[in-house]
């Protein structure tokens, strides 16, 4: 079996993209996908650090050193594309608005355990939780690897030891609703809308 090169890859994900898609690319070699995308296809592309419309990398030369991805990779800004502040970004994400995400992975079990990228902020899971699909692009080290990625990811997922995905993901639910819960209380505190709705 011959190897994909990360361009194959990102060619193949990206023709799976539905017309309309609203779609997250991950940090690494997800960003390739916005230069393979179907130009039949009108697709919105999002990144965490606040762009819903980015377009393909700009032509050497052409670089905007303010208009990065999340990446910190140089784009362009389709027409009628937009930029908001990165919490909004992120309650986009959490809150199921988007309808693909297109993560790098370690690997993945047959059971659909991921073993995602390390950047050191902790969302990516919560990103992948609020999604109808999640794209994954996976390079395969080795043509032998690819069973054993697929049937144990062990290397990076442990032996089936239940409790290093069940604390830390239960921490991540209660410190989630807890924020949410303290930002409500913030805002109907402070929001001057409210206030005069009230009076």
């Amino acid at each position: 079996m011959k190897r994909l090169t990360r361009e194959q890859l990102a060619t193949r994900v990206a023709r799976d993209i539905p017309e309309g898609a609203y779609v997250n690319l991950g940090i690494g070699m997800p960003t390739l996908v916005a230069n393979y995308l179907p130009r039949d296809r009108e697709i919105f592309l999002h990144s965490e650090n606040g762009i819903l419309g980015m377009g393909p990398a700009p032509a050497p030369g052409e670089e905007d050193p303010d208009l990065i991805n999340a990446g910190k990779q140089p784009v362009t800004l389709l027409p009628g594309g937009s930029f908001f502040h990165h919490a909004d970004s992120f309650a986009m994400m959490r809150g199921g608005h988007l309808d693909i995400c297109v993560l790098g992975a370690f690997e993945v079990s047959a059971s659909g355990d991921l073993a995602n990228w390390h950047t050191g902020a902790a969302d990516a899971i919560l990103t992948a939780a609020g999604l109808s699909y999640l794209g994954l692009g996976l390079e395969i080290s080795t043509p032998g690897d690819w069973g054993r990625d697929l049937a144990d990811a062990q290397s990076f997922l442990g032996d089936g030891i239940w409790w290093t995905s069940l604390f830390p993901g239960l921490m991540i639910i209660l410190l989630t609703v807890g924020l949410s819960f303290l930002g409500e209380g913030l805002n109907d505190m402070i929001n001057p809308l409210l206030k005069k709705e009230r009076a």
